[in-house]
């Protein structure tokens, strides 16, 4: 593979920034449908994929999500076109046969018989998931705001009840407005963070 072009670099990472505060600009379904389709190409241990997204638009589905959030992040949810409940599935592994058949005689039993190790795996391979997630909506255009900052349980009690999927973390999605930005904060040096042996 060669090197993409430097415009497309900085789409992705050194221009790309977390936003807050929303255009009134809608985000059709059609574009979740394409992020999902990219984001799923992304690594994951023995092709595990445990991510689940629920895409909040309705405004019935977002009121019920606003209560789930704190405080610093109501308005932000409240206002962006859509807010992606980035989840994972305890029960990832019934899926093996399908998504990695030449290993999972071996592994679904271990996952399975595991919970503390299945549950792990499934928040380590869905956060993986969630920067693929980040990445491929900047690469359609969209502009994301990624949180914490809510009630988890609430959340997992209100959208998955009954269910064995669980909340990582929230992301508002949609076209931010580049004039509400905050001056952007630094990051670490490679000598700071980083070695090389």
């Amino acid at each position: 593979m060669s090197s993409i072009a430097k415009e497309a670099i900085a789409q992705l990472f050194t221009h790309a920034r977390t936003h807050n505060v929303w255009l009134d600009k809608p985000v059709s379904d059609d574009t979740l449908r394409e992020l999902y389709d990219l984001m799923k190409w992304g690594p994951t241990s023995a092709n595990t994929t445990p991510a689940r997204i629920v895409f909040v638009k309705s405004a019935e589905a977002k009121a019920k999500l606003l209560e789930c959030m704190a405080p610093g992040n109501v308005d932000k949810t409240r206002t962006a076109p859509v807010t992606a409940i980035v989840a994972f599935d305890l029960k990832f592994y019934e899926h093996l046969p399908k998504l990695f058949p030449n290993g999972a005689e071996k592994m679904v039993p271990m996952f399975s018989g595991d919970a503390a190790k299945a549950a792990g795996a499934a928040h380590m391979n869905s956060s993986l998931q969630g920067g693929y997630f980040i990445l491929a909506a900047r690469a359609l255009g969209l502009d994301c705001g990624p949180m914490a900052g809510f009630d988890a349980q609430k959340v997992n009690d209100t959208f998955f009840a009954g269910t064995d999927w669980r909340v990582n973390f929230i992301c508002n999605l949609g076209y931010g407005d580049h004039d509400k930005l905050f001056p952007r904060n630094p990051r670490l040096s490679f000598d700071e963070a980083a070695r090389i042996i």
